[in-house]
């Protein structure tokens, strides 16, 4: 005979395990929100405010998770605070030729050349560690970076962990604490939509009201 398991002892390991989880991923996050610095954020308002002023692009930057909020982002800049905005990520069939043509470090610089970046438009990258060269992580952040300095380009940013090249090379750039070294890239990419709809629901940015 087969033995079988008490459906109940089990769900009660498993429920425990769960609520452990959740107490502390959303007791981290509390920590996280109350250590974030918000004279950067008004400060990006500052920036953004400026850019939409004197008619630049907003250009916005991220890989995985992080090209997926800047979609979004992309769609809520141009759709509620009336800014042009753009991210490379959109375009898959550019992205993936220019991948497989000349390489992967290299996809957001050539994109920015094409696109005739200049110093009346603005980067915003998304990302968790932010670039890193030497350890070659996000590359192509790093060189889109390197290329935007040498063309006086405002930098803002949403980042984790040390902030990485964008913290180093942007203008602007909030990092996300990793108060959790388990939980960094779920929290500095959630953090990235919750960041950027505070900024786009600023009452001095935002011009046109939301539907809901």
């Amino acid at each position: 005979m087969k033995a079988s398991l008490d459906p109940k002892s089990t769900d009660i390991k498993a429920n425990s395990s769960s609520d452990t989880h959740f107490k502390n991923y959303f007791t981290v996050l509390g920590q996280i929100l109350s250590q974030l610095d918000r004279k950067i954020l008004e400060s990006q308002i500052t920036f953004l405010k400026a850019l939409r002023q004197r008619q630049g692009r907003l250009f916005i930057l991220g890989v995985g998770g992080s090209a997926a909020n800047a979609s979004h982002a992309v769609n809520d800049f141009r759709k509620l605070c009336g800014i042009e905005a753009y991210a490379p990520t959109d375009n898959v069939a550019e992205l993936t030729a220019r991948t497989n043509d000349d390489g992967w470090d290299s996809v957001f610089v050539e994109w920015l050349k094409t696109s005739h970046l200049s110093k009346q438009d603005m980067l915003f990258i998304f990302s968790v560690g932010g670039g890193d060269e030497a350890n070659k992580v996000s590359v192509n952040l790093v060189k889109a970076l390197q290329y935007a300095n040498t063309l006086s380009v405002d930098i803002l940013g949403v980042v984790g962990r040390d902030g990485g090249a964008t913290k180093r090379l942007g203008s602007q750039v909030l990092v996300i604490p990793p108060l959790d070294s388990h939980l960094v890239t779920p929290h500095a990419e959630a953090l990235q939509a919750l960041v950027w709809h505070a900024l786009v629901s600023h009452p001095e940015l935002q011009n046109k009201p939301n539907k809901w």
